[in-house]
């Protein structure tokens, strides 16, 4: 008897029926809506911080190129600087009326100086000319960054989709009945 109550409750369970499910997705996507403050938003933290506007923008593989780019800027701008105030301190003192600086007797031989004064202000005048031109192309690079940041913000924005297509179509002209081409634009609603 135990038996035949064991097989007919196998039974029983073996005829309850499962739940087909499907999962229903919504097939409309959503477009993500114009975000008019986007760029200027990325303009001002590239403007705050070099870099931090690529970084808003996801594109991460630009902030090495702003830094290694106003870096060298910032590196050549520094080194002529260091260079320009050696050569105006050595002219100074040939000025002043020293012979101790480190251009004066450069060879060692104690016959004089081996660069003019000529040629010392010829070099201050050449790394001066270089540390400002440094200066202007970082600060160009600067304002490029900025640029960069807000017109790739812009860009993010865009539209592209299949609603707008322009192609090339070819037409019968209605009054002389000769061919003709144009570009066609369709946008669909």
């Amino acid at each position: 008897m135990l038996l035949i109550f064991f097989f007919f409750s196998l039974s029983v369970s073996a005829q309850k029926k499962e739940r087909d499910t499907i999962l229903v997705t919504d097939s409309l996507l959503l477009k993500s809506r114009y975000n008019p403050l986007s760029p200027s938003k990325a303009a001002f933290y590239s403007a705050v911080l070099p870099g931090l506007g690529q970084a808003y923008n996801k594109s991460y593989w630009k902030i090495p190129i702003v830094y290694g780019a106003l870096g060298t800027g910032i590196f050549f701008y520094i080194d002529n600087s260091n260079e320009y105030n050696r050569f105006r301190d050595a002219f100074k003192r040939r000025l002043a009326g020293f012979q101790d600086d480190e251009f004066f007797d450069i060879n060692g031989d104690m016959s004089g100086p081996d660069v003019s004064d000529q040629a010392l202000q010829d070099a201050q005048e050449t790394f001066q000319r270089n540390r400002e031109l440094a200066l202007i192309i970082t600060v160009g690079l600067y304002v490029l960054n900025i640029i960069d940041a807000n017109v790739d913000a812009h860009l993010k924005q865009f539209n592209i989709d299949d609603d707008l297509t322009f192609q090339p179509v070819i037409f019968r002209n209605p009054i002389d009945y000769r061919l003709s081409t144009g570009f066609s634009i369709k946008y669909k609603f």
